[in-house]
């Protein structure tokens, strides 16, 4: 067994908040993996843009809750 493996499988068997602040803390040590040299607002505007031409492609805050309450319980 590979140590990766050995640690994934000892990380799997914590309690889920102790396994969430140890996530936390190696994703903390990662560089961004996703930058922007302008932080985002680029990507901002485009999404503005897409609702300004297409409403109807945008959702809710209670759409969003629903769906990121029903991707939890999954």
């Amino acid at each position: 067994m590979t140590v990766i493996q050995e640690l994934g499988q000892k990380a799997g068997q914590l309690p889920e908040f102790q396994r969430a602040a140890l996530a936390s803390k190696l994703l903390a040590t990662l560089p961004p993996v996703l930058h922007d040299a302008d932080d985002g607002v680029a990507e901002a505007m485009r999404r503005d843009a897409d609702l300004d031409a297409d409403p109807a492609a945008g959702m809710s805050a209670a759409e969003f809750r629903t769906a990121v309450a029903a991707s939890r319980r999954q």
